[in-house]
């Protein structure tokens, strides 16, 4: 018993005579902290109404709250264009919360997140591809989601942008002789976005990069199929000029 006695004083004296070594936090009730951070959302402080939700979830990880205030802090992040912090926010409650009914608003989030990076044409479609990624998870997870049409449509800007990035690299390509390449990437817009813009200029640069090499063969069967397959089409027309 005295042994006991003796371990709990101790224990006592360091708590309150450690200093700045050990200080006992006071937790703040949970209601008030998340009124706290969404007053601070309400007035448009993101970082700060971010940092304090987060603080919800973290002193209180186990609670019903934790979940709601990691999509608020998310949300929060994202309209902050704090893009990297709300990626991590989401990858957060993605590990803790798999099976949430919010997980594919996170999804969508995590994709729009991705999708505000892209930007020019002569960049690599790194940020395109990844958003590209997050919105197919979603639309293939969850296809009655009410985000799930917003993602398809996000998903064949994307492609059509990515298609893009592709044909001005083969363009480089070609401009410098680079052949092969060139010839790859083209084929790669064919087979993977049949549905964009681009084929169509596609089959056309593949019948000038054969004819450049000499293998007429395989440049009029590129000719021949953009006839067949967008007859009406400029680059058609132009076969005959």
């Amino acid at each position: 018993m005295k042994k006991i006695f003796l371990a709990f004083f101790t224990c006592i004296l360091l708590a309150n005579c450690g200093g700045d070594a050990q200080k006992i936090i006071a937790q703040e009730p949970i209601p008030d902290l998340y009124d706290a951070a969404y007053t601070q959302f309400e007035k448009e402080n993101y970082d700060e109404a971010a940092e304090k939700f987060l603080l919800v979830e973290t002193q209180y990880p186990a609670s019903e709250w934790a979940a709601d205030a990691l999509i608020m802090a998310a949300y929060s992040q994202y309209l902050d264009n704090d893009f990297a912090g709300a990626i991590l926010t989401v990858d957060r409650f993605m590990r803790f919360h798999p099976g949430h009914k919010d997980v594919p608003y996170m999804l969508y989030l995590r994709g729009m997140c991705y999708y505000r990076q892209v930007s020019d044409v002569r960049r690599e479609p790194g940020m395109s591809v990844y958003a590209l990624q997050q919105f197919q998870q979603l639309v293939n997870r969850f296809p009655s989601s009410p985000y799930t049409k917003n993602a398809k449509n996000k998903i064949n800007i994307l492609k059509n942008y990515i298609a893009v990035k592709i044909m001005y690299s083969a363009r480089v390509d070609m401009q410098k002789e680079n052949w092969a390449s060139a010839i790859t990437k083209f084929q790669s817009v064919i087979t993977d976005a049949p549905e964009t813009v681009m084929p169509a200029e596609a089959m056309y640069r593949l019948t000038e990069a054969y004819t450049a090499i000499g293998f007429p063969e395989q440049a009029n069967g590129y000719a021949e199929m953009l006839k067949l397959n967008f007859p009406d089409s400029d680059w058609a027309k132009k076969l005959d000029k």
